[in-house]
């Protein structure tokens, strides 16, 4: 394990009491749990920003699109008039 620090933490006696039971059942002792738990949230964390960075990016990217869509639309709609006109003929 990389080099670690030692912090000193104040839990409600209830989280602690519910940790040890966790601790425990899983044959894990407090520093392990502690670390896990860190790692979870940190991780859940970054999921979370990086959806959110998602989300806007596709928000900014459907109104260039809807842009693009909407400037060419005239053009589709020219060009099979064209053809229609050229299989009446």
């Amino acid at each position: 394990m990389p080099a670690s620090k030692r912090i000193i933490i104040t839990v409600p006696e209830s989280l602690l009491s519910e940790m040890d039971d966790i601790s425990m059942q899983e044959s894990k002792n407090r520093s392990e749990i502690v670390r896990e738990a860190i790692g979870f949230y940190l991780g859940e964390r970054r999921k979370s920003f990086l959806k959110e960075q998602m989300k806007k990016g596709y928000l900014e990217m459907a109104e260039i699109n809807l842009k693009f869509a909407c400037e060419n639309c005239g053009v589709e709609e020219e060009e099979l008039a064209n053809c229609i006109e050229k299989l009446l003929e």
